[in-house]
């Protein structure tokens, strides 16, 4: 195991480098920079920019070096922790990100936890009620869970909230406490407003999780293991968790290379429907301005993500089921 995990280690090297260099490339490729952007933007706006600072950020960020060049100096800061800086925002990465990460991890674990816990008894429930009104009741509103966008349901809670009760939903916080230090009444005010983007994030994952449990939990009930488990007179319910439920959590467990980087990247356009102070405007903004260090940066860390959560499932699923190996190969 340890030699495995090793050899997977090294392999994420190359496969991260080669990952920052597409990342670089395609923020390279724009035939302008953020400096011109910036400069046309203030000109339509009838304004004139400082010159004299875009060029004193063009030496000081490498823009007037090769682009060779300048990929190196960004990744070689990039593993000492150095993110860079944002031009929009006038201030580094990791100053910019601050807050908002804690808030998107915040509301994608509540999210996770939420599908886990609804989806399981649900996928569970219907597997071995098959066709029953339940099953169909179920599954009819795990589909439309699966077919309403996450941002038009986002919409619909708002427009309820407005006309039926002149509430607005939108935030994560009132906003008497955005930029304001961490202290107990903001948490209370995120806690209060927290539950309507979990539920409206969770709802489509909960209804692709239930089918997914269900229909592995069938394939698994019919193999002859469990028919002979029956048989033999193990108990139902202890015969169902001993060994088709910890089968069917196969695709769950191979799940978490997905689940590491939605847990930092958050969902975007339910978050710019909502309003909410998340990571997810903040990248689509810096694409959107050709912030190139933030947008760069937080694309390699969601790879970074990516390459670890594969490999934490893939260990898991060597673990969770005897039937699979860590390399090829016969065994006798």
């Amino acid at each position: 195991m340890l030699r495995y995990i090793l050899r997977r280690i090294l392999l994420m090297i190359p496969t991260l480098l080669v990952t920052s260099a597409l990342i670089f490339t395609v923020m390279e490729l724009p035939p302008s920079d953020y400096f011109e952007t910036y400069v046309a933007e203030m000109a339509a706006q009838g304004e004139k920019a400082d010159t004299s600072r875009i060029e004193f950020l063009r030496r000081e960020y490498g823009f007037d070096k090769p682009i060779i060049e300048r990929y190196f100096l960004w990744i070689t800061g990039f593993v000492q922790g150095d993110f860079g800086y944002s031009f929009e925002y006038e201030m580094p990465v990791r100053d910019v990100v601050g807050e908002r990460l804690a808030l998107t991890v915040l509301v994608s674990v509540c999210t996770i936890l939420m599908t886990w816990i609804v989806a399981f008894p649900i996928g569970i429930y219907s597997a071995t009620h098959q066709y029953s009104w339940g099953d169909y009741g179920l599954t009819f509103l795990g589909l439309l869970g699966i077919a309403i966008p996450h941002f038009l349901l986002a919409l619909i809670f708002m427009y309820f909230a407005n006309v039926w009760f002149g509430l607005s939903i939108g935030g994560l916080m009132d906003p008497v406490y955005f930029n304001q230090p961490m202290s107990w009444e903001k948490a209370q005010s995120i806690l209060a407003h927290l539950w309507i983007p979990v539920i409206i994030i969770g709802a489509g994952g909960t209804g692709t999780m239930v089918r997914a449990i269900r229909a592995n939990l069938l394939d698994e009930l019919q193999k002859q293991y469990y028919v002979t488990a029956k048989a033999k007179g193990l108990p139902p319910g202890k015969a169902l968790r001993k060994y088709p439920l910890r089968m069917s959590l196969n695709f769950f467990v191979s799940h978490i290379g997905d689940v590491l980087p939605s847990i930092v990247s958050g969902s975007e356009l339910t978050a710019v429907v909502l309003s909410l102070q998340t990571t997810g405007p903040l990248l689509l903004r810096a694409l959107q301005s050709q912030d190139m260090y933030l947008a760069g940066s937080f694309l390699l860390f969601l790879s970074c993500l990516t390459v670890v959560g594969v490999l934490i499932s893939d260990i898991a699923l060597a673990f969770l089921d005897p039937r699979i190996r860590l390399q090829g190969g016969s065994t006798k």
